[in-house]
């Protein structure tokens, strides 16, 4: 469709665009599409979350206690002092520094070690037995001792 620039061919638009609007306008008004029963408006969440049109199954519904919610990170729970000795690898040692990581031989847990937690010096992959101890960004290791 080319536009126009007339003054004239542009109310004519306007004026079509506006009888149009009306005709629709009317229309929906006598189809009654704004009439719908709350029924028919209503739609429900299946056990899957979907949307559905048909009430869920009452035998199907699962009780949950607010209190058993838990939002955002689950607490690490207390380890016992027989789970707080542990053995394993120095690995990622920074000598400079005086800091690096343990690596647990038993289920591979990365434990940050400083210097000052041993009365050894420590190296570079080292066989080392230590025991766990809870700071302010998770477990680390102290009373370090390297094994022969």
């Amino acid at each position: 469709m080319a536009t126009s620039w007339s003054k004239k061919e542009r109310e004519k638009q306007k004026r079509d665009q506006r009888k149009k609007k009306e005709e629709k306008r009317l229309e929906r008004k006598e189809n009654g599409a704004g009439k719908k029963s709350m029924n028919d408006m209503m739609a429900y969440l299946d056990e899957n979350g979907n949307l559905s049109s048909v009430p869920p199954d009452d035998r199907k519904r699962i009780e949950i206690k607010a209190e058993d919610i838990e939002i955002g990170v689950p607490k690490q729970r207390e380890l016992s002092p027989e789970e707080l000795i542990r053995k394993g690898t120095i690995t990622n040692f920074n000598e400079s520094r005086g800091f690096g990581f343990i690596e647990d031989s038993e289920n591979g847990l990365r434990v940050f070690v400083h210097q000052s937690a041993s009365e050894h010096r420590l190296q570079e992959g080292a066989k080392v037995s230590f025991e766990l101890e809870k700071g302010p960004k998770g477990y680390t290791a102290v009373n370090v001792s390297i094994l022969k």
